[in-house]
């Protein structure tokens, strides 16, 4: 008697299939380009500063040079005329990926061969046109990823591009500044452009999207059809609106926990420094890695709900924290744990904007997306520091709390919608 053993033994068991979907061309390039979108962000910024405090330039100027970043909040403004044109080379979307990694490289190098003393506004030009540059291939970058990951992978893949996004920020953040100290600024910024230039290795050799869409046709087209296709959706304000509220809890108290360590609790900078800024980072890393791998196995929805409640019930760590007071290890403990838990928050929702997003329009409508989400992060900043001033640090944290709940209870009524979504848009071969 036959036996079919082969049949038996070909079939994959859920391991397998969870291995076959973390490991793939798609997601290891995801991951490199995340590396190159996040490189630039910090050395126009935070890095930038830092070079300018060292060489003692007066206050007021770097005050100025914050606004270099503002390229990043307005990048939707500009992210339809990616959607229309296509280079004449590596097709739609990498041939503007790679066109942005050149001109990234030449500024990195004319910034580091630049003085900020005698050169400030030659400098401030330069920090504009890296954070312009920048913003431009994260619009490119996020439809790419966008469009070439598959519905089942799309968890993973948020979590891989922020976790190579986060790493560059440590990079041109925290190993710019320990090199300054050794090798001196320019040889730094020189060598973060020659990583800059290495980026277009994964850019020549990524794999174009499996589903073959035509361009919009004009500006208007490019503009006017992706907002029409968002809004005229069924149940697409309230979609959107989930798109705002999801974080709500998170970046009410989010933004003024340094000044709650500092202010509130008395720790040093230092203590600060090493455990929210190192050790919070890295576990918003692991968070956004465990959340990516488990969505392998999860529903969006499930997925949107799981990490989300235990995103907005990390926030109450703080409350604890506020009330014990000073503790190191209270403070180990409740940023370990909200920001691990953010982490995970921040692979679903970044899946459930990729879900969001038709592959015709995906530079617009992602910039577009994460413009509604970053409204946010600027409205709830006033308010909270007003609650922190008038009513003490631990109604902030018990407010912050409870803000996350109203995104929870939109996200159970949408749910058919969400599951609808998750599918709507994914590749023929998910």
């Amino acid at each position: 008697m036959n036996i079919p053993l082969k049949a038996h033994a070909s079939k994959p068991n859920s391991f397998t299939v969870l291995v076959r979907t973390c490991w793939n061309r798609r997601i290891g390039i995801t991951l490199l380009l995340g590396f190159s979108s996040g490189l630039p962000l910090t050395l126009s910024g935070s890095t930038l500063q830092a070079w300018l405090a060292t060489l003692h330039v007066q206050i007021s100027t770097i005050g100025w040079f914050a606004l270099v970043g503002l390229p990043y909040s307005l990048k939707f403004l500009w992210a339809p005329f990616m959607d229309r044109y296509v280079p004449p080379f590596l097709g739609r979307r990498r041939g503007w990926i790679l066109l942005a990694q050149l001109i990234l490289t030449v500024i990195l190098a004319g910034m580091a061969f630049t003085n900020p003393l005698s050169h400030a506004w030659r400098m401030g030009i330069l920090a504009f046109a890296l954070a312009f540059a920048s913003a431009s291939q994260d619009i490119v970058y996020n439809a790419y990823f966008t469009d070439i990951l598959r519905s089942a992978e799309r968890g993973l893949g948020a979590a891989v591009q922020a976790g190579g996004y986060r790493l560059a920020i440590i990079v041109a953040g925290a190993l710019v500044l320990i090199l300054s100290d050794r090798i001196g600024w320019r040889n730094s910024y020189l060598l973060m452009a020659l990583l800059m230039l290495a980026a277009v290795v994964p850019t020549c050799i990524g794999p174009e999207p499996e589903n073959k869409v035509v361009p919009p046709r004009t500006l208007t087209e490019a503009v006017v059809t992706p907002l029409l296709e968002l809004v005229v959706r069924r149940g697409a304000l309230w979609l959107l609106l989930l798109v705002v509220l999801y974080k709500f809890g998170d970046w009410f108290s989010g933004p003024l926990t340094n000044a709650f360590l500092i202010e509130g609790l008395h720790f040093t900078a230092t203590n600060v420094g090493v455990v929210n800024k190192g050790f919070g980072i890295a576990a918003t890393i692991v968070g956004i890695f465990v959340g990516g791998v488990l969505m392998a196995r999860l529903s969006l929805f499930r997925s949107l709900f799981y990490f989300g409640t235990l995103q907005g019930a990390s926030i109450l760590t703080f409350l604890v924290l506020s009330l014990i007071g000073h503790s190191y290890l209270g403070l180990v403990v409740a940023v370990g744990v909200e920001n691990l838990a953010w982490g995970m928050g921040t692979a679903a929702f970044i899946a459930y904007l990729m879900a969001l997003c038709d592959h015709r329009y995906t530079a617009f409508q992602f910039a577009l997306l994460s413009a509604l989400d970053s409204i946010s992060r600027v409205l709830l900043g006033p308010p909270a520091g007003y609650v922190a001033q008038n009513a003490g640090w631990s109604t902030l944290f018990i407010v912050s709390a409870l803000l996350a709940i109203p995104g929870l209870v939109l996200l159970v009524l949408l749910r058919r919608r969400i599951d609808d979504t998750e599918f709507r848009n994914a590749p023929r071969n998910a």
